[in-house]
């Protein structure tokens, strides 16, 4: 609509609007970078025990304080802030790579083909996401190593998503075989490889990436619900999700405010991700 783009706002709302996508490009920037340095910021490993210090209140030594095993909270929330950073972008990778592989193909062959296809994703999108993916999860082995269980959660999350985005790019591959350029194209005789790798390929790359970035927000919130039911990364790697599972008990929480940090932290992160985009949207 055209009262919504920047062009059409008034200076001053405009120039807030852009300051306010600064300042969230900002946090995230912050946010990642402290997440990705979590081995130089932090004086200590996510599982080093203070055996002396269980549960202390937040202090200098230990800013968030320690959890029941003494281990510094802080240290776990910058590691789990990493682990969960580069998971959601990583599965994200393999969710849009699978769909943009089925859609393609349903897409340029046509057909049986396409209806199949097409019928197989219908169905995976008419299923709740988190109730497959739980379930998925829950029939797999448990008691697994922390890299293992990344492991599992990112095949998880990559091959269970692929349906949404094939559908996209099924119709942008169906309309680009019958655009004019793809027509010449065949008529001139360009073999199909080529024909699909050179020009219908680029021509779906800002599909590919919008799914891309819709599926990273996605994804942190579907391993920190995996996390918070003990179907996530592995004890004693933390992420998000597991970080979060203490706030099962209000109890705590109320005594212990720190432990809202996490909460906190993937809040302010998905809603300046949110901001940023739609701003760019507009």
């Amino acid at each position: 609509m055209l009262w919504r783009m920047p062009w059409r706002m008034p200076r001053g709302e405009r120039d807030r609007m852009t300051t306010a996508a600064k300042v969230a490009g900002v946090l995230l920037l912050v946010v990642t970078a402290t997440s990705l340095a979590a081995g130089l910021l932090s004086p200590v490993s996510y599982e080093t025990q203070f055996r002396e210090s269980p549960n202390a209140p937040p202090c200098r030594q230990f800013p968030l304080g320690t959890d029941e095993l003494g281990r510094d909270r802080l240290a776990r929330l910058l590691y789990g802030s990493r682990v969960s950073l580069l998971l959601a972008p990583a599965a994200a990778g393999l969710s849009v790579a699978l769909s943009a592989l089925i859609g393609i193909t349903a897409g340029y062959a046509g057909g049986w083909v396409e209806r199949a296809t097409m019928a197989a994703a219908d169905l995976f999108v008419s299923l709740p996401w988190l109730f497959l993916l739980l379930t998925v999860r829950a029939l797999l082995p448990l008691n697994v190593t922390p890299w293992a269980s990344i492991l599992i959660t990112f095949l998880l999350l990559g091959v269970l998503s692929w349906a949404p985005g094939a559908r996209v790019i099924r119709a942008g591959a169906s309309a680009l075989k019958r655009s004019e350029f793809a027509l010449l194209a065949r008529a001139s005789g360009c073999p199909k490889p080529r024909l699909l790798w050179k020009h219908i390929l680029p021509n779906l790359r800002p599909l590919m990436a919008a799914q891309f970035w819709i599926a990273i927000p996605v994804f942190i919130l579907s391993e920190a619900n995996l996390g918070m039911l003990g179907l996530g990364i592995a004890e004693p790697l933390p992420s998000w999700g597991g970080l979060l599972a203490e706030l099962q008990d209000p109890g705590r929480v109320g005594g212990n405010p720190v432990l809202l940090a996490p909460a906190v932290l993937l809040t302010v992160f998905l809603s300046c991700l949110q901001f940023v985009f739609s701003k760019e949207d507009q």
